[in-house]
């Protein structure tokens, strides 16, 4: 990386600007002008973030830039340095804890991403060097290698496909790790290479290095005998790093791009730390009391000044100077003193509440991993929490993006039905009747035809040609996890680059007609009479996403020349005769309102003549330099006309257990829902209807390739066009805040929109002459405007942009990205929080991801539940951790005005100490473990809950200002009670009088017993463990006193507790006002509890469905037997 970057600075990268020149081998081949070798980077992949150099300096810069270390950083300095009323051990010891726990959490994982990147960075692999096979680990790999890469294998670096073990010079791969497709893709060799390698001697220029992984341009020179043939490559030549090689012995393929220049790597986003908005609310809430401090101390500073200018004040006469305090500098002497006072009142700022919210971070994502619900049993697996950082923000989640393809849905595409000829076939074991049309059952041949035999004969015939399914035999393993019937004998596996054409395929061996397989450019079928019909393959037309469908041109034996299509209704539509429409129209139409994906399919015959064009106008456009897809589209579209429409087909891609249910809970909660997918439109578009994210009457605002094509205008043009209409459209009819119409309204136009990754990329990365920004505001205008967002054709880091355009937008929304690939990889990063699917992809999205399920479904309840209850748990922590402190040294300020502002503590060394640590940190830990104010059942069942705690609502200040406000009430009435009780101070029947530490104790009394009783009555869900650290923590104190007060401690030089606790509570008088300042300070929290019971009919549903015990359905605690109580705001 250094090496790169210094190249780029003096200049040795100028001439990779455009493109690179790789010489096949690493044999230069340019004998006829000076070549200068270009210099490209190693195949080493680097994930982690520190090295042992650099670790030390580097977390703990990253740990210091947290506002609260580095305050206790600087406030323990000057404990050290300045003699201040207390020890450096108070600040300093939880300091180190804090920073040593988390340097170890941190290393622990980086050193983790070391041993990742060295187990592909070590990996053997087979080269080609000077004729010989030389095996070497995968790091050592240079452009320019010629590499051997064996079935199953996983490529090490993207390669030019060079030779094949297949006759085809075909071989296949699959992508799962990068696009999250499992089916197997078709790549080709570059023509008329050598069939030794070895001595290959060839030249390529391609592109230099972009993330996009369907496209690649590029061309290969080859030399022979003097004679130079050039020939183009393209993304069918290419093989990516990470991909698999399947169903192929052996291919060997020349390295183009290595180590981070892949396209792997270059879609991998760093992983970064992430902090959760409660984070950012503690931070600012700490500045306010950081001020509060500051303010503090100016004001004891100056009044001590003011005081000490009066005469006699500055220098009593019983307390003379020494020399050295009068030549002392005055200055000097007023920035000590004020160090000192800021000192005294550091007990404002606890450093034990982040001891105690990083404690309940990690105990309580323990609660995940134990939740029986979220256990599987197909894979024998529960969740899992990867970082404990974020547990809270799974309750303020409003974007969710989730992608399709695994997670969603299952991948598993199984043949429904078909329509021919305008007649209903439906695959079942009984008979019924559907809008009209006669249903029949099981295989044709065994029922009447309704079609004519040799329609339905040549429509399964276009079932079994028109396709790129490969048959692969196998004794025991399985492909692709599908496994069919014996053909001819043998055991077959199907496998294709979609898994729609396998069910396609097996939809037409339902039906008698079975695909035999490909060999030597001839398909061969089995047809409902058991005879084998064989036909020679011309012509491929593959799908793309601008013309939405594909064709086959095929030779019979008899000598005809078919052209065999299918495709979207769309785009098929316009290309067959309008009396062929009506009959089929209605079943895909009904079969798209039921979520199926739907294909329509027609043939052509072709005479000689017009084969002949037909051949020679697709091989010119194949061999193209310049323009080579826009001129195959024009080939594509000339042939594809006037064709016959045969029928349709419906397939269905089941959707993940209760995915639909999950969704609908999710936009209830105020959430939209976007789904970012690498597969096409249709597929797509009809998963969102199945899972509810797009219903019959939403209006679908489309932003692809084809919708830009058609005005006739330049791209950026019609886009900009397109966004302005479609802003127009949608405010007309805007969508509220976290409001979904069709789940709680009636009102309103729901709108949905679908966007390519080309469309995207127009719009992020607009020519310099556009204002790209204005593309990025209309488009998200739109977006929010829409209850869910379709992205097609999306490559991995387009997906983390689009979580980082609408990440960084107005309001700064919290995101969610869920997936199960390694595609997913990055917007999982990228987002707020990332969810892993433990799915069938691999687990690269489980190790980079900050919790994992197995089951989409649990997402519901690990937010619903989960996160809602963490949020209101830590939000109640961090507010009574502030209102306990200002409680706590509010008297301590008071009594500086009473003690001629000398920084006089008012509690005991040992009171200071164990107020955070000991009297008060085990009950609200307890809290913030065990809490639930609503019951878990209903949190699932009212999703709507969820948004009453949406965007950081008990963390917004509001809430701050009452419980500052609250805390100033307690600690005025603290001290001003007890200075009330004093103005007699002979409280004891003896007639002795009690000094400034009994009144500091009985200050600290009543500060400990309110704010631990606050708690209590703020506990809505009783466990034995808030039984017993709350009354707990109350006798520890008790007996602590007593103890502390009761012993001479030899180690102490001065013992200003002996016998002050014991003699405070002989006195009734102490008693007395101890119990009646307890009950002045919590009787407006008992009259607000009353006064605000809450109403309504939902109230009393809810009270109708509380549990008459306490037992937690995700702690399986002991609890006591005391009766719950639940309160919700109106």
């Amino acid at each position: 990386m250094l090496r790169r970057r210094l190249r780029r600075l003096f200049g040795g990268d100028e001439k990779r600007v455009g493109s690179r020149t790789i010489c096949v081998g690493c044999r230069s081949s340019l004998t006829t002008e000076a070549f200068l070798q270009q210099a490209f980077c190693d195949n080493r992949i680097v994930s982690s973030k520190y090295t042992v150099w650099n670790f030390l300096p580097k977390n703990l810069f990253e740990q210091f830039r947290r506002i609260a270390n580095f305050y206790f950083l600087i406030i323990f300095l000057v404990q050290v340095i300045v003699d201040t009323p207390t020890s450096p051990v108070t600040s300093g010891l939880p300091l180190f804890f804090v920073i040593t726990v988390t340097a170890i959490k941190q290393g622990y994982e980086d050193w983790l991403r070391h041993k990742a990147d060295n187990e592909v960075n070590k990996y053997l692999v087979t080269v080609v060097e000077d004729g010989q096979r030389v095996r070497k680990e995968s790091e050592k790999i240079k452009v320019g290698d010629i590499v051997e890469v064996l079935e199953d294998e996983t490529f090490p670096c993207d390669l030019i496909l060079l030779q094949s073990s297949r006759d085809d010079d075909t071989c296949f791969v699959t992508t799962a790790s990068l696009d999250g497709e499992s089916n197997h893709k078709t790549h080709y060799t570059v023509p008329d290479t050598e069939k030794e390698v070895e001595l290959l001697n060839a030249t390529i220029e391609c592109e230099q290095p972009q993330p996009d992984l369907y496209k690649f341009v590029g061309r290969m020179q080859i030399h022979k005998d003097s004679q130079d043939a050039m020939r183009s490559l393209g993304p069918e030549n290419l093989l990516l790093k990470g991909a698999t090689l399947k169903n192929t012995k052996k291919i060997y393929g020349v390295a183009v791009y290595t180590g981070m220049e892949t396209k792997m790597a270059l879609n991998y986003q760093g992983k970064s730390q992430k902090r959760s908005a409660v984070e950012k609310s503690i931070n600012a809430f700490l500045i306010v009391y950081l001020f509060l401090l500051v303010g503090k101390a100016l004001v004891c500073t100056t009044l001590k000044y003011v005081w000490q200018s009066r005469p006699g004040q500055d220098e009593p006469w019983y307390n003379p100077k020494t020399v050295k305090e009068r030549e002392s500098n005055l200055y000097l002497k007023m920035f000590t003193d004020f160090l000192s006072f800021m000192v005294l009142f550091n007990f404002i700022i606890p450093v034990s509440m982040y001891v105690t919210v990083e404690m309940q971070k990690f105990l309580g994502s323990f609660f995940i991993t134990w939740d029986k619900d979220f256990f599987d049993t197909e894979i024998q697996e529960g969740a899992l929490v990867n970082t404990s950082d974020l547990n809270e923000e799974l309750g303020q989640v409003e974007y969710v993006f989730t992608d399709k393809t695994g997670t969603l849905t299952q991948n598993n595409m199984e043949f429904i039905e078909c329509c021919i000829d305008g007649f209903q076939y439906k695959y079942r074991e009984s008979q019924a009747e559907l809008d009209g049309f006669s249903v029949t059952d099981g295989p044709i041949y065994k029922v009447q035809e309704k079609a004519g035999r040799e329609m339905e004969d040549l429509f399964l015939r276009a079932l079994c040609l028109c396709h790129t399914v490969q048959v692969k035999e196998s004794q025991l393993a399985e492909v692709d996890g599908d496994q069919i019937d014996s053909v001819s004998g043998g055991q077959c596996g199907f496998i294709a680059s979609s898994p729609d054409e396998v069910a396609l395929v097996k939809g037409a061996m339902k039906y008698g007609f079975s695909f035999l397989g490909l060999e030597c450019k001839n398909m061969k079928i089995l047809n409902r009479d058991n005879d084998v019909e064989v036909y020679e393959l011309l012509h491929v037309l593959n799908f793309d996403p601008v013309r939405r469908r594909m064709s086959v041109i095929v030779k019979s034996k008899t000598g005809e020349t078919l052209l065999f299509c299918k495709g979207a209704d769309s785009s098929m539509f316009p290309r067959v005769r309008s009396e062929e429409v009506d009959r089929i129209q209605v079943h895909v139409q009904r079969n798209a309102k039921e979520g199926y994906r739907t294909l329509c399919v027609a043939y052509k015959q072709l005479s000689t003549e017009e084969y002949v064009q037909v051949d020679a106008s697709l091989r010119e456009a194949r061999l193209a330099l310049e323009d080579r897809e826009e001129k195959l589209a024009a080939a594509y579209n000339r042939v594809e006309t006037g064709m016959t429409l045969i029928g349709a087909t419906a397939v269905e891609d089941r959707l993940q257990e209760q995915a639909a249910e999950t969704m609908e809970a999710l936009q209830s909660a105020g959430m939209k829902v976007w789904v970012l997918t690498g597969d096409k439109m249709e597929t797509a578009k009809s998963t969102c209807y199945a899972s509810r994210l797009f219903q019959q009457g939403t209006e679908l605002l489309e932003l692809t390739v084809r919708t830009l094509e058609e005005g006739g205008r330049p791209r950026e043009e019609r886009l900009l066009q397109l966004l302005q209409e479609y802003r127009a459209k949608t405010q007309c009819h805007p969508v509220g805040k976290g409001v979904n119409h069709r789940s709680w309204s009636s009102a309103g136009q729901d709108y949905g929109l679908i966007v390519d990754g080309a469309t995207l990329s127009l719009v992020l990365n607009a020519s310099p002459e556009t204002d790209s920004s204005r593309y990025k505001s209309l488009f998200l205008t739109i977006c929010q405007s829409c209850t869910s967002v379709l992205c097609c054709r999306m490559a991995p880091l387009q997906k983390a942009q689009i979580v980082r355009m609408v990440k960084n937008s107005k309001g700064n929304p919290i995101t969610l990205s869920v997936g199960d690939g390694a595609n997913d990889v990055s917007m999982i990063l990228e987002a707020h929080v990332g969810i892993g699917i433990k799915g069938k992809e691999g687990r690269q999205a489980v190790r980079n991801s900050d919790y994992a399920i197995p089951k989409l479904k649990h997402l519901k309840k690990l937010l619903l539940a989960h996160g809602h209850l963490y949020y209101v748990r830590i939000a109640h922590l961090v507010q009574y951790f502030f209102y306990k402190n200002l409680c706590f040294i509010l008297p301590q300020f008071l009594y500086q005005f009473y003690c001629g502002y000398s920084q006089q503590p008012l509690y005991d060394a040992a009171y200071l100490t164990m107020y955070n640590i000991c009297f008060t940190s085990m009950p609200i830990l307890a809290y913030s473990l065990f809490e639930q104010h609503i019951c878990i059942e209903i949190l699932l069942d009212s999703p709507t809950l969820y948004r009453q705690t949406a965007k950081n609502a008990l963390l917004r200040w509001g809430p701050f200002s009452y419980w500052t406000l609250l805390g100033i009430f307690h600690g005025l009435l603290f001290f001003f009670g007890a200075f009330f009780l004093f103005s007699n101070p002979a409280l004891l029947p003896t007639g002795q009088v009690f000094g400034n530490w009994a009144f500091g104790t009985v200050v600290f009394t009543v500060l400990v017993f309110t704010v631990t009783l606050k708690l209590a009555l703020d506990t809505r869900h009783w466990t034995w463990i808030n039984h017993f650290v709350i009354w707990g923590s109350l006798s520890f104190y008790i007996v602590f006193s007593f103890f502390w007060g009761g012993i001479i401690w030899p180690f102490l030089e001065q013992q200003r507790l002996y016998f002050v606790f014991a003699n405070m509570l002989s006195s009734v008088s102490a008693w007395l006002a101890i119990v009646l300042l307890i009950l002045l300070s919590l009787l407006p929290e008992v009259l607000l509890l009353v006064l605000r019971r809450p109403r309504g009919p939902r109230v009393r549903q809810m009270r109708r469905r509380l549990p008459s015990s306490g037992t937690s359905a995700i702690f399986m605690l002991s609890q006591t037997s005391s009766s719950h109580s639940f309160s919700w705001s109106d």
